[in-house]
């Protein structure tokens, strides 16, 4: 029996491989993967608050494309430069989940902790790290090296993909 849209968040927050093996094999997971990346996407927004409406916009846009062309230029590369097995759409339901624990950018909002960002924002972020190359590792089923070597390359061609197309 599938593990609810909450448990499956926590799941991929606390590292949980099996919980990323359920999304992978379960294309019904789409959509709340999906609903993970809005998520994120809201709460990135929620964080931009004192960069006015346009700049809430961006960050929550930003995120919703960025995840997906992130997810089908990892795929791209897992596939063909490591042989890994998997559809864009297990890559997307991995991935979707692994960004989880991202949605905490909104204690940023918080007057105490808020002022602790910098502190936080590294911890977090290595968080979210080690649980993307768990995801894209099983989606793939390739080594934890090649997982992190593509996820790596990934995000690399998507950075110069943003600096090469002006407004994306």
């Amino acid at each position: 029996m599938a593990r609810s849209f909450t448990d499956r968040m926590i799941g991929a927050a606390t590292l949980d491989v099996a919980t990323f093996e359920e999304v992978e094999h379960d294309e019904s997971a789409t959509v709340q993967a999906a609903g993970v990346v809005a998520l994120v996407a809201a709460a990135n927004a929620a964080a931009s608050l004192s960069a006015g409406p346009i700049g809430m916009v961006r960050a929550a846009g930003g995120e919703l494309i960025g995840v997906g062309l992130w997810c089908a230029i990892t795929y791209f590369i897992g596939t063909r430069l490591f042989s890994g097995t998997a559809t864009v759409g297990e890559v997307f339901r991995t991935v979707g989940f692994a960004l989880s624990p991202r949605i905490l950018v909104v204690i940023t909002m918080l007057p105490i902790i808020g002022g602790l960002f910098w502190i936080l924002s590294p911890i977090l972020a290595i968080w979210v790290l080690v649980s993307v190359v768990i995801g894209v590792r099983q989606a793939l089923d390739v080594s934890t090296g090649k997982a992190a070597l593509a996820s790596l390359l990934g995000a690399v061609a998507y950075a110069i993909l943003v600096l090469v197309v002006p407004g994306l």
